[in-house]
């Protein structure tokens, strides 16, 4: 099945521009709050009833390090940060929250991602995975999802609207900036950054390649055996704009990337909170 990309692309953009402008929409009924805890960013989403995107936050962080997080205080700290920001745009409180979890995700990990929210003030109204938040925001009940964040790649197989397989493998945008660093012999940030850089695009992909090449082979071996379907990239670490040729070259399976690939999950996780 195939989805509306149009439609999802349109619904992406308006999201990005209120955490843009720093403004919000006008909304109906109750307000649904989405907390991503991301590698490289830590995303705050809000929605309507309707699912209408209302509001966003973003920071840069560095507080989760291939799914776990590894600095709970300065985790706290941003959630806090960014619930104040969109709570002073909409002149509201924000007292629920959504959360998502990396696919194959232990116990433990799910405790302490909803630990965040909790001491950032707000109640846990439900913890997804993310391949599932994903897929509510493209509208998709069969296919795969693939999320490439700062640390792992994760590989979700979706059948009539439930994840059939997960897989979450080390390999990521931090591996991207590692290559960055040794080619141009500089520091992991300054790398990171450079690797951010729209206008550096076309000089570092090919650096980064043979990382993306890497991460469709495994994908490719997760999913060995599957008859031919599409493949939905996700995740901000994606968002080189070639990203997902690489993937159709190497699978072999038509694989489609909407527009700002950092702020799907985040969307969808506020799509599935509840209260």
């Amino acid at each position: 099945m195939s989805i509306d990309l149009i439609k999802v692309n349109d619904y992406i953009d308006t999201f990005v521009r209120l955490i843009d402008e720093q403004r919000v929409n006008t909304y109906k009924g109750k307000l649904k709050v989405g907390v991503d805890l991301g590698t490289a960013n830590i995303v705050l989403a809000v929605v309507d009833e309707s699912g209408q995107a209302v509001a966003g936050a973003l920071q840069p962080s560095s507080v989760v390090r291939d799914g776990l997080i590894v600095d709970y205080v300065g985790a706290v700290a941003i959630v806090k940060t960014l619930k104040e920001q969109v709570e002073g745009l909409l002149g509201t409180t924000l007292t629920y929250a959504a959360t998502a979890v990396p696919p194959g995700t232990i116990d433990g990990n799910r405790k302490a991602f909803s630990n965040v929210v909790e001491s950032a003030g707000m109640d846990v109204s439900n913890i997804v995975d993310e391949p599932t938040a994903a897929a509510t925001v493209l509208g998709l009940s069969d296919g795969i999802v693939v999320d490439v964040g700062g640390g792992t790649t994760g590989i979700s197989i979706l059948k009539n609207g439930t994840v059939t397989y997960t897989a979450d493998e080390p390999t990521g945008g931090t591996h991207m900036s590692l290559v960055i660093a040794g080619n141009y012999h500089i520091s992991f940030k300054e790398a990171d950054e450079l690797k951010k850089d729209p206008a550096r695009q076309r000089e570092i992909f090919p650096i980064v390649r043979p990382v993306i090449e890497k991460m469709a082979s495994i994908v490719k071996r997760h999913i060995s055996g599957m008859e031919s379907t599409d493949i939905y990239i996700v995740g901000g670490a994606s968002c080189f704009d070639e990203f997902e040729e690489v993937f159709h070259e190497e699978i072999g399976m038509r694989s489609i990337k909407p527009a700002h690939p950092l702020f799907i999950t985040p969307l969808g996780i506020a799509l599935n909170g509840m209260k």
